[in-house]
């Protein structure tokens, strides 16, 4: 990332660009090289066709040639950088407007919180802005590979996404956000866009072996020596109240007790009926702690059901459910919760060969890889593409003050239009 805007030196730069090979980008193999690399073509003007005349003539034809493709080349480059007041910053070309960044910035802050600073407001703005880079040079790359998702892929998304709101929901959730339903299925083809493309890139090329799981569990013995029984538990939680940090696959928030004991008794009916209590925890539970993990809590050592740890009602209930078995809402004080008992350890040391174990093992060598991969796969794309962060160049040129770009964002006055949805903000892998 160019972290200056001065301008660069561009004959260096497209030798370099065609010159330099993309492995497993922009789609694994050599970039077309500029066209600046071709052969160059001049006509012969007068001044030059006298070279067959007089050295002092051929001479001079060649540094007025020289000096042409030198002023052409830098005025080119020059050009490149221009770009309007609202353009926040630039990947390969590809312009990142501040009417985006805002939107998604509206969905991370709570309007109903006090007033942050100037400062603040520019920091999340900028992590914004760095999100939709990284976004925008995986999507590239994405397209590149033929991996962008289908238009029946983004519908599929998007018709889970509006199940199970109503119309008056859908809107109030739009509206709240500043989105409208093209937004919301572009932000759905991005992100689908670049999961496919890491599950390919990345997550395909993770292998985890049986030396593995050994070399592991004979390092991290005791970790797997449960000194008391433990409960791995999995939670719905529904609060009565607007909470912004809740992050549930649907945006799903009851807003008070009666919203809450109506979609408690929702969520019972479902599960009564046989759906997946991990599904149903992604969409709808209010704990932003455990809702993209399906709800799951963990094993939890039995004295951490204790008080003050835990209210006496959830340990009643967890100490009379059978491994699979759910709850029925639970009242309290501040939320209602369903339970799923999920698995019961008694105590003792658990060998290598424990199926519990080996899964345990292996979800943590996986994710490991995959973060590391993840990481190094993201820093080489950054490497090779062309960004240009316009609104950190402005920050920085007036020592952070910038109060048009530093105001709050609030979303448009006017009613969303029929038909539209709630957005996620953007994914950084």
């Amino acid at each position: 990332m160019e972290s200056q805007p001065q301008e660069r030196p561009c004959g260096g730069e497209w030798r370099t660009q065609a010159d330099k090979s993309l492995h497993r980008v922009h789609p694994f193999g050599p970039r077309e090289k500029s066209r600046l690399s071709k052969p160059l073509n001049f006509s012969l003007n007068p001044a030059i066709r006298l070279q067959k005349h007089g050295g002092a003539v051929h001479r001079g034809a060649r540094l007025l040639r020289a000096s042409v493709l030198a002023v052409s080349l830098f005025a080119g480059c020059k050009q490149q950088e221009h770009h309007a007041p609202d353009v926040w910053a630039v990947v390969n070309g590809t312009e990142i407007k501040r009417d985006e960044v805002e939107k998604y910035y509206r969905t991370r802050i709570n309007p109903e919180a006090q007033e942050t600073s100037p400062e603040e407001v520019l920091s999340g703005k900028l992590n914004v802005v760095e999100q939709l880079i990284n976004n925008e040079i995986l999507l590239e790359r994405a397209k590149k590979l033929n991996l962008e998702a289908s238009d029946g892929e983004v519908e599929d998304k998007f018709t889970e996404l509006k199940s199970g709101y109503t119309e008056e929901e859908f809107q109030r959730k739009l509206k709240d956000g500043g989105m409208s339903v093209d937004d919301l299925k572009k932000d759905l083809r991005r992100q689908l866009s670049i999961q496919k493309l890491l599950n390919r890139e990345v997550a395909a090329k993770v292998t985890i072996t049986d030396l593995d799981v050994s070399d592991f569990y004979n390092s991290n013995r005791n970790q797997f020596n449960v000194a008391e029984p433990q409960y791995r538990i999995s939670q719905i939680v529904i609060t009565p109240r607007k909470d912004p940090l809740v992050r549930n696959r649907k945006n799903d928030d009851a807003t008070n007790e009666a919203e809450a004991e109506r979609k408690a008794k929702m969520l019972e009916d479902k599960l009564n009926s046989g759906a997946d209590f991990a599904q149903l925890a992604m969409d709808y539970s209010e704990d932003p702690n455990t809702a993209a993990t399906g709800g799951d809590l963990g094993y939890i050592p039995e004295s951490s059901l204790n008080a003050p740890q835990t209210e006496p009602m959830l340990k009643k209930v967890v100490l009379g459910l059978k491994p699979g078995q759910v709850s029925p809402p639970i009242v309290l004080r501040d939320s209602i919760r369903i339970l799923k008992l999920v698995a019961r350890e008694a105590a003792g040391q658990r060998g290598v060969n424990d199926p519990q174990v080996q899964q345990m093992i292996r979800d943590t060598l996986r994710n490991r890889k995959e973060q590391l991969l993840r990481n190094a796969y993201l820093a080489v794309a950054r490497d090779e593409a062309h960004v240009t962060n316009y609104l950190a160049i402005q920050v920085i040129e007036t020592a952070g003050k910038l109060p048009d770009a530093a105001k709050p964002s609030n979303p448009p006055a006017a009613s969303a239009p029929a038909g539209t949805a709630p957005s996620q903000p953007p994914n950084t892998p």
